[in-house]
């Protein structure tokens, strides 16, 4: 799992902040004595996986640098009910203060991991893995994706820029998937880079088209199972390089284990960060 650049994740941080305390926290402020220290425990209170206790800790230290942050457990462990995350101490002010914005971004990332790690679960002992989309909250693409990882699951592409999924209204403004190859392919010489190359298909037939004109990764956009099963065999009756297959569209955790069994290489799930149920972890006070 890669870790979170501290750097990176700052800025999205002061804005969280920035949105929560504005010109001062007036209820702490009028009720807390200024040299009032405490301590206080990050509890889950639901079973569940964990993720973003970094990007907690980062939240307590922005508010006040003093505070101690120590977690009990580590990003991608499962917890259960009554787990004592973490305990952070310090200033009873500071940490008043960045309670619900740390907790904001720590429940939203475990439940991202938690729902990540049913998926994974559910397709145990086949060879497929679990996928995410660019489907994330504006902003949080970084941290959506890190609890992605922490769940078990794979990252697909971060944004535009790092590889080419060539979906259905990019094919009808190119004319075709071959017009649209063969730009993808010029694109790239002419700025002497190169990226994977995934195209989306709705049909067989388009996957035909695909496999002569060669492509990384191909899409199985919304196809049955009978259609996804007689693309792995396209697909392994290929000579030579062969293309991974994605399967996409509407994949709920009831029917996931049946798209892994027809033999495809990825699921991609846009629920995982679009349709996610923040982990209930609370933060008490000693």
């Amino acid at each position: 799992m890669k870790q979170l650049n501290r750097e990176d994740i700052m800025p999205v941080i002061d804005r969280a902040l920035a949105e929560d305390v504005g010109d001062g926290d007036v209820t702490t402020k009028w009720t807390v004595p200024l040299t009032k220290q405490a301590k206080a425990k990050l509890i889950a209170k639901i079973d569940g996986v964990v993720a973003g206790l970094n990007v907690a800790q980062w939240v307590f230290e922005a508010v006040d640098e003093s505070i101690e942050f120590d977690a009990h457990m580590a990003d991608g462990d499962p917890v259960v009910e009554g787990n004592v995350l973490a305990e952070v101490s310090g200033s009873a002010r500071g940490l008043l203060t960045g309670e619900r914005v740390a907790l904001n971004f720590l429940q939203r990332m475990s439940g991202i991991a938690t729902m990540t790690a049913q998926f994974v679960e559910a397709v145990k002992g086949t060879d497929a893995q679990i996928l995410d989309t660019r489907k994330t909250v504006p902003g949080l693409r970084l941290i959506d994706k890190y609890a992605v990882a922490a769940g078990g699951g794979m990252n697909h592409r971060v944004g535009l820029y790092d590889m080419v999924l060539m979906k259905e209204n990019h094919i009808e403004a190119a004319d075709g998937i071959g017009p649209a190859l063969l730009a993808v392919r010029k694109g790239m010489d002419f700025e002497g880079r190169e990226v994977p190359v995934e195209v989306e298909v709705e049909t067989l037939s388009e996957l035909d088209e695909v496999l002569v004109l060669g492509a990384d990764r191909v899409m199985l956009d919304n196809m049955s199972l009978d259609e996804m099963r007689e693309a792995v065999e396209k697909v392994q009756n290929l000579k030579g390089k062969k293309p991974e297959l994605e399967a996409s569209g509407n994949v709920s955790i009831g029917g996931v284990r049946e798209i892994a069994e027809t033999g495809v290489d990825l699921i991609s799930v846009g629920a995982l960060t679009h349709s996610v149920k923040a982990l209930d972890i609370s933060m008490l006070f000693r």
